[in-house]
Parts: structure tokens; C-alpha cells; sequence
């Protein structure tokens, strides 16, 4: 009984360590923060939105209608007459949008013909979370069609059973990062963008982890046997050693984020349906360039994350400790994919942009939405950040191959100075 406690003991001091705390730590607080935020989209979605309102049929019951049942669930920043005023009024007070009642709304519903709500979205994110005003204002305008339809049924006031159930109709116009899309509203144009650009940041997030795992499960194995010392030892440039090993494993994490990505393909052809905007029509496809700039993007983020894990290996003692240094590099990753779902980068406080944007793998993530919106400032800024922190993470990992501490480790070295104090 002694033995087997005396053996659990020791696996316990070997498993639990700084090294393997930490990153369980720093993984609990992440799904914590996105717990909190998830959360917060219910306070959010109680808090009535902020529009602009302009009613030009101030003649007729049924816009008055509209206006009351509007104004009685939000926030009215703006109530002029001026759609260009107004529009820059609830841009300026963080609004969600402008609704015009037109002249001959009343008229036409009278005249069993359904009444338009002009709806000028003003668009922040493409988050999760920066859609949540917007679908409360789809809500109300919802609503107000309802209450038309329940006076209407109550008085009689028509036969036309389509009529009745749909009184109103809606033009929409959506104002994001300097363009006009017409005809779509922001949840739409949400979902055009996740499904266009949701394939990349999974393939950063697959080809990090798993190439960086397989990078610094192979420092901790090679460690252990031994072939470390020999390949050290063998008339080849530490350069070339570096570079090959990061070479190889992107070409195996690559090849294997492909295998993934192929299945992926199929699923989410068969979950998503196709887009309802038309991209060229509005500029929103991206040329050879644009690729190109996401590829580079892409490759610098890969080499960073390899260069990373090079270095994380360096710590290892073995194949066992290995394990648990790869997820530092698993939550760098991931943490960048699950914000970046629920928040847009512009809309993100300060703070967590800059943490974001310290993160290497952040940039090819938001690049082709960036893209596809002309903000070229970003993703260049990101790309030369990126490959000053690629440059950076390479020279540290050859200046560490070309160290005995590789091979001796701290415990050894401060073995041999303690042996040599004492035979001083």
C-alpha cells in the first residue's frame, strides 16, 4: 500500500507543475471571460436601442401608431426631418439605426396596400454580440406590424386576409466601414461574412495546434532519447536545424489542416445556404492581391506559432512535460478564433484590442473581412507586426540551438558549478 501511494505521490509531483498550472489557469479564466460575455447578451438585448426616428405622414393614425409603438420600446437620439442629419446623429450617439415613415405610409395601408418602413441600419461589428441591437429593432418593427394587424382585425378595416397579416414592409440600407449595402440588414450581412471568412481563422487554429504540438512533442521525445545531443553534434548549421524543423512541421501541419478542412467544406456547404447579397455588386470580393496578402498573413502567423512551440520545446525535460507546454500555444490560438466570433476588432475595448493584436495568429483570423471592407491599414499593420515577431521568435530559437543550455538544462549547469565551488 505504501508503494502504490509513494508511486501516486510521484507522478502528482511530476504532472503538477508551474508549467502545467499555469496554462489550465490562464485556459479557465478565457472560457470564464466568454462565459461573462455571453452572459452579457441578455442584459444587452433588455436595454432598449438607440435610433434615430422621422415621421413624415404625421396625418394618419396608422403612422402614429408606428410612432408610438416605436418610441415606446427605444431610445430616440434623433426625431428631425433630415435623413443626412439623422444618420449622422445616430452614428454619433453609437445607435443602431434611423426609421423614416414615409409621406404616403397611412394612404397605402388604407388603401390595402402594405405602408413601408424605411430602415437605414448603421452597422459596428459583424460579432455576435454587435448584432444584438439590431434584432431587437427587427423585433419592434416586427411589433409594429403586429399592432397594425390587431387595430386592423379589431375595426374591420379589411377583407384582405395578406393584407391584414402583413401590413408593413421594410427598405433596408446598411452603412458598414464606409459602404452602402442596399436591401440587406446587418444580421444578413453577418452571416455573409461568417460563412466567407470562417474557414480561415479554423485553419490558423488547426495548423497551430497541431503542427505546434507535434514541433514540441518532438523537442521533449528527442530530448529524452538522446538524438538531440547527436543531431547538435553533427557538422550541420544550427540555422539549417531551426529552419528544417519549422519547415517540416508546417508541411505536416498543413497537410493535415487540409484533411480537416476538406470534410469542413462539406459541412458547412450543407449547413449554410447561399448568400442573399450580391458581393460584386456592392465590391465586396477579393482580388489576387487580396489573397496574397492572406496568405502571407497566414504563413507569418505559422512561422511565429512554430518558432513559438521551437522554443516551448526547449523547456521540456521529455516526451511527458511536452505534453503540457502545448497549451500556452493551444490558448493563443483559440482565444483570438472565440473572441473574434463574438465581438468585432473595432468594437472590442482598447485594452483587448491591443492584447489581440500582440497575438500573431489574430491578424490572418480578421484579414479577409478587412479585405473584403478595403481597411488595408489593418492587415498591412499586422503583417509587418507579424513579421517583426516572426524574425524575433526564428533568431531567438537559433541563438537557444546554438547554446549548451539545449542540452546540459539549468539543473545540470548549476549541478556543475555547485561540483566546482566545491573542489575550490
Amino acid at each position: 500500500m505504501k508503494a502504490l501511494s509513494n508511486i501516486m505521490i510521484k507522478e502528482i509531483k511530476e504532472l503538477l507543475t508551474v508549467a502545467t498550472i499555469i496554462p489550465v489557469v490562464i485556459m479557465a479564466v478565457l472560457f470564464a471571460s466568454l462565459g461573462g460575455m455571453i452572459g452579457g447578451v441578455q442584459d444587452e438585448a433588455s436595454q432598449p436601442p438607440r435610433i434615430g426616428l422621422i415621421v413624415q405622414d404625421t396625418d394618419s393614425s396608422w403612422s402614429m401608431l408606428a410612432r408610438d409603438t416605436i418610441s415606446n420600446h427605444t431610445e430616440i437620439v434623433y426625431s428631425g426631418a433630415d435623413i443626412d442629419e439623422g444618420l449622422e446623429a445616430v452614428s454619433s450617439a453609437s445607435g443602431t439605426a434611423l426609421l423614416v415613415i414615409p409621406e404616403e405610409f397611412g394612404d397605402n395601408i388604407s388603401s390595402e396596400r402594405p405602408g413601408t418602413i424605411a430602415v437605414y441600419w448603421i452597422m459596428s461589428g459583424a460579432g455576435i454580440m454587435d448584432s444584438i441591437s439590431s434584432s431587437v429593432v427587427d423585433a419592434i418593427i416586427v411589433q409594429v406590424n403586429t399592432e397594425i394587424s390587431r387595430v386592423m382585425i379589431e375595426e374591420g378595416s379589411s377583407s384582405n386576409a395578406s393584407m391584414v397579416l402583413s401590413p408593413t414592409i421594410r427598405s433596408e440600407t446598411t452603412f458598414f466601414k464606409e459602404k452602402s449595402i442596399e436591401g440587406v440588414s446587418p444580421s444578413t450581412i453577418s452571416s455573409m461574412l461568417s460563412s466567407q471568412s470562417f474557414i480561415v481563422p479554423l485553419v490558423v487554429m488547426l495548423m497551430i495546434m497541431m503542427s505546434g504540438s507535434t514541433v514540441i512533442s518532438s523537442m521533449g521525445l528527442e530530448k529524452e532519447n538522446k538524438t538531440l545531443e547527436t543531431l547538435l553534434t553533427m557538422p550541420v548549421k544550427r540555422s539549417h536545424i531551426v529552419l528544417g524543423k519549422l519547415g517540416g512541421a508546417a508541411a505536416v501541419g498543413l497537410l493535415m489542416a487540409l484533411i480537416y478542412m476538406v470534410g469542413m467544406n462539406y459541412y458547412m456547404t450543407g449547413m449554410q445556404g447561399s448568400a442573399v447579397i450580391d458581393v460584386a455588386k456592392y465590391g465586396l470580393v477579393l482580388g489576387t492581391m487580396d489573397y496574397v496578402l492572406v496568405g502571407i498573413s497566414l504563413f507569418l502567423s505559422v512561422l511565429s506559432g512554430l518558432a513559438l512551440c521551437m522554443l516551448l520545446g526547449a523547456m521540456a525535460r521529455d516526451y511527458k512535460s511536452a505534453q503540457s507546454l502545448t497549451l500556452p500555444i493551444m490558448f493563443m490560438a483559440m482565444m483570438p478564433f472565440f473572441v473574434l466570433m463574438m465581438k468585432d476588432f473595432n468594437t472590442l475595448p482598447v485594452f483587448l484590442q491591443a492584447l489581440l493584436f500582440a497575438i500573431p495568429f489574430t491578424h490572418p483570423m480578421m484579414a479577409m473581412n478587412n479585405l473584403m471592407f478595403d481597411d488595408y491599414g489593418l492587415v498591412f499593420a499586422g503583417i509587418a507586426y507579424q513579421l517583426l515577431f516572426a524574425a524575433i521568435t526564428v533568431a531567438a530559437a537559433v541563438w537557444l540551438f546554438k547554446k549548451d543550455l539545449l542540452i546540459t538544462g539549468r539543473k545540470k549547469r548549476a549541478a556543475n558549478a555547485a561540483g566546482r565551488r566545491q573542489k575550490k
